[in-house]
């Protein structure tokens, strides 16, 4: 009956085949495929609204998806139901140079959005890697390389128009910069991961073009000397756009798979923006601290295909993981801790995958503590992944007992739901009663983020 409902609110976007609902299944990670129902393809407001209507009266699940590249099993259907794939739902409704902001559908890629943009003098900052859609930056509330001088999704959008599960369209926040009217609403569905709400257009924040930019790579005997670097770095106030770790493995893996041909030693990318004068003058001097701490062969480029090669590079990383031992797949997990505490987390991490006899490669967003962990592993070798399982858990663990958070970019989803109680305590319950309160069904990507 549901099904034959939303059949004839979208006619032929409602796919049912096995083949529909199998690529609808796939993930980036290890986690086994979830067939959704059926696929709902929207390509408006108005078209998601009654379809979260019928779901909502019928209590049939809805996971909303956009590009379906979360690392933590966000948009599986593991309940069955709807798969509401937003990707056709991709226009940029308006551009506002004069006001730094842009309106657009969640199914817009951040890479379609700055290529609409190029010819304005404006960009859109946040970078996770993979080309992911708005709508599921915002959902899981994103960040990536530039985080450290351009902030994350959480800084980045404005407001948002929603639908509720019941089929209530709301509007959170303005184009205003600022706001002193009532509940943040627009930051709690910003990293809500589907389960509050479907969000079906957002305003983001612009900005301006860099004049230039120049891109920067310095090895270091040690990670310590590396964070100690970083660390300088910040307390001195230079304006890095983005600064990466990768330890040794990470660039064993870019000379495999990219034939980077780098020392297998812990590096640091870099790079500023800036006027002409102001970016040579802080490469000048991020490259003294580096020298301070140990770096060396600095050597940094404003050469736009020299920066795009370094760049790509970085952002290849999982390929380029999967080259240290092939047929294997990449189980990534990430942790955020105050930055003081970042050296010694690497540490542990590196020490206690190596006695649980795991391949790893270990990439980081050191300027905000950030470091993600690429684990490879046969997913049918039980024992190994009982080892990967463990390895994990230590991890967030780790990461509490420092200060930090179980995930600072890729989200809880699937993977890490099982660590909410520890993560937040009491305010558990206060995040349970929201769920009751907006989705009391419980329609909106059922267990996901909630234990």
């Amino acid at each position: 009956m549901t099904i034959q409902r939303l059949r004839d609110l979208l006619g032929d976007r409602l796919l049912t085949s096995d083949a529909a609902r199998a690529q609808h299944a796939e993930n980036e990670a290890w986690y086994p495929t979830a067939l959704p129902d059926a696929v709902a393809r929207p390509l408006t407001t108005r078209e998601v609204s009654r379809i979260l209507a019928i779901c909502h009266e019928d209590g049939l699940p809805v996971v909303a998806q956009g590009a379906r590249s979360s690392l933590e099993g966000h948009h599986l259907a593991i309940r069955g139901g709807i798969a509401l794939d937003l990707t056709g739902m991709d226009r940029v409704l308006a551009i506002h140079p004069e006001d730094l902001d842009a309106v657009v559908q969640p199914g817009v890629t951040r890479e379609a959005l700055n290529a609409h943009l190029r010819d304005t003098g404006l960009f859109f900052p946040v970078d996770p890697g993979a080309n992911a859609t708005l709508g599921g930056m915002a959902a899981t509330r994103a960040s990536g390389t530039t985080a450290v001088r351009y902030g994350t999704m959480r800084e980045a959008v404005l407001a948002l128009e929603v639908v509720q599960a019941c089929g209530t369209v709301i509007r959170t926040g303005s184009r205003a910069r600022k706001s002193a009217t009532g509940y943040d609403l627009t930051h709690l569905f910003v990293g809500s991961e589907g389960t509050l709400g479907v969000i079906t257009e957002l305003t983001l924040r612009l900005f301006g073009q860099p004049e230039a930019q120049s891109a920067a790579i310095c090895r270091f005997p040690s990670v310590d000397k590396a964070v100690a670097t970083v660390i300088a770095t910040i307390q001195l106030g230079l304006p890095v756009a983005r600064i990466e770790l990768v330890d040794e493995m990470m660039v064993r893996g870019f000379n495999l798979h990219a034939k980077a041909g780098l020392p297998e030693q812990p590096h640091l990318f870099v790079e500023f923006h800036g006027s002409e004068a102001g970016v040579a003058e802080t490469a000048a001097q991020f490259g003294g601290i580096a020298a301070d701490h140990g770096g060396q062969d600095f050597t940094w480029s404003v050469r736009p295909e020299e920066r795009r090669a370094l760049w790509s590079m970085r952002h290849n990383a999982h390929a380029a993981t999967r080259s240290l031992r092939p047929g294997a797949r990449v189980v990534s997990t990430d942790v955020c801790v105050p930055i003081s505490a970042l050296a010694e987390a690497v540490a542990v991490a590196q020490h206690e995958g190596r006695a649980r006899g795991l391949t790893q490669a270990i990439v980081g967003h050191v300027g905000d503590g950030n470091f993600h962990c690429g684990i490879l592993v046969d997913p049918a070798d039980a024992a190994e992944m009982r080892q990967v399982k463990a390895f994990t858990e230590l991890l967030s663990d780790l990461a509490l007992r420092l200060g930090g958070v179980i995930s600072g970019e890729h989200g809880i989803g699937m993977g890490k739901i099982t660590k909410m109680q520890a993560q937040h305590g009491a305010a558990l319950g206060t995040m349970r009663a929201l769920k009751q309160a907006l989705d009391p069904r419980d329609i909106l990507n059922p267990g996901k983020l909630l234990p």
